[in-house]
């Protein structure tokens, strides 16, 4: 396997780091961020969301997993040298890394290929928006350096958005994702760039945007789907509800069936799931499945179809990152 570096230790890019060494994914030779490596490694050892993670040591220019070292380079003043560090493919988890631009700028200083954790900006910023269970069996390893993962959504909503196009087809569409607030959001009050982002993210419900609609876009151009969504005082589990008019008429128990169906066998399997029982977000967390439906939920009325898909915005958008990552660097 090649080597993998992990740029950038957020709350992506440490879960990343933990689904890949505790799946045997892989074991990134370099980890990039601009803190100490003493106070990432604390992150690690100690999250709020997912617990303990012990064995973790460091020292100044490294990060270390049950013994086994990883190195650490602190990126705030430069971008690291990829090709005298030896690393092939890099991981982008800053969150801004999601332009040509950028993935550019990682090519240049010797890496082969660049993952972005994040929708890029436009379609013409990456070579391909790649997604398991999806279209990543398109991948192009002479056509395709600069990779994205469009967002957690985004995976959530297009294994659902997959099962409904290869059954009952769909018209057209609407979402609404109920989502954990994030960083981007402000802890108290205070003026924020988007003014809605301004209010206490931990007691207030707060009206977003969603950029999940123009990546699906991305990988069926035909797609008439938009949505919004919705900010809420959890730290992490998140559920998008889908309302479609499909194409041909489904009863609300074939409807289940199909989601039942693409969760044991095919593409979905492994990365769709679902819940026959009623459940609150606190069950999703830590899962790794992209999309869980909510069969009870979920159902056809009227001519629409009704799915409702829980996600943890963090560990099942992870677990996808880190596979991609390793499939790349096969």
């Amino acid at each position: 396997m090649q080597s993998i570096a992990i740029y950038g230790l957020g709350r992506i890019g440490r879960q990343l780091l933990r689904s890949a060494v505790r799946n045997d994914l892989f074991f990134p030779t370099v980890v990039c961020d601009i803190a100490h490596a003493g106070q990432l490694a604390a992150l690690l050892e100690v999250d709020t969301n997912y617990g303990r993670w012990p064995g973790i040591t460091s020292d100044d220019d490294s990060i270390s997993v049950d013994g086994r070292r990883i190195a650490y380079v602190n990126s705030r003043d430069s971008l690291p040298d990829w090709k005298a560090l030896g690393v092939d493919v890099v991981i982008d988890c800053t969150g801004r890394g999601v332009t040509r631009e950028a993935a550019d700028r990682h090519l240049a200083n010797g890496a082969t290929r660049v993952l972005m954790s994040g929708p890029s900006a436009t379609a013409a910023d990456c070579d391909a928006v790649l997604l398991p269970g999806i279209n990543l069996d398109h991948y192009d390893p002479e056509a395709h350096k600069i990779i994205s993962m469009a967002s957690c959504t985004t995976n959530a909503l297009a294994a659902v958005v997959k099962v409904l196009l290869d059954t009952t087809g769909i018209k057209h569409g609407l979402f609404s994702t109920v989502h954990a607030y994030t960083n981007t959001q402000s802890l108290t009050d205070q003026p924020m760039k988007s003014r809605r982002d301004s209010w206490a993210a931990a007691e207030n419900i707060i009206p977003s945007s969603s950029g999940a609609a123009k990546a699906l876009g991305f990988i069926w151009p035909d797609l008439k789907i938009t949505g919004k969504a919705y900010r809420v005082p959890v730290r992490t589990g998140s559920i998008v509800e889908l309302n479609v008019v499909p194409e041909r008429e489904v009863s609300t128990e074939e409807l289940r069936d199909l989601f039942r169906a693409a969760a044991t066998s095919g593409p979905l399997a492994g990365i769709l799931d679902v819940f026959e029982d009623e459940w609150s977000s606190a069950r999703v967390v830590g899962d790794p499945h992209s999309s869980i439906v909510d069969l009870p939920l979920t159902q056809s009325f009227n001519g629409t179809v009704s799915v409702a898909a829980w996600y943890d915005n963090e560990a099942g958008f992870s677990m996808r990152l880190a596979e991609t990552a390793a499939l790349l660097a096969s």
